[in-house]
């Protein structure tokens, strides 16, 4: 069973930083892409941030510059920075795992945190 676990968020002030981790646990032979989403309240979920494991990035235009992705595949984690926070970043943060194989000849599977509280006050 694969797991990810986010850590990091947290209440900051308009203008500060946040630093996310995700750490996937379990059997796992690959992950092609992790990434960061997010879903403020009564809106829909959001893409941030993804990285494959070939290192091509891909991030939302309202955090191109102040956000950055970053990914450990030695400790199977993937973490994101994030800098100049607005009030319009406050959401729940959630990790995914995608095109998870846990053997070489495993079909593709995806992975979801259980979110990650991101406030930021103005």
């Amino acid at each position: 069973q694969v797991r990810l676990v986010e850590s990091g968020g947290g209440l900051v002030q308009a203008g500060g930083s946040l630093r996310l981790s995700c750490a996937a646990s379990g059997r796992i032979f690959s992950i092609n892409t992790m990434g960061w989403y997010r879903q403020a309240p009564g809106k829909q979920r959001e893409t941030v941030a993804t990285m494959t494991s070939g290192g091509t990035t891909n991030y939302a235009d309202s955090v191109k510059g102040r956000f950055t992705i970053s990914r450990d595949d030695a400790k199977k984690t993937v973490y994101l920075q994030m800098n100049s926070l607005t009030p319009e970043d406050t959401a729940v943060y959630y990790c995914n795992a995608d095109r998870v194989r846990i053997y070489s000849w495993s079909v593709d599977s995806s992975y979801w945190g259980q979110g990650t509280q991101v406030t930021v006050s103005s």
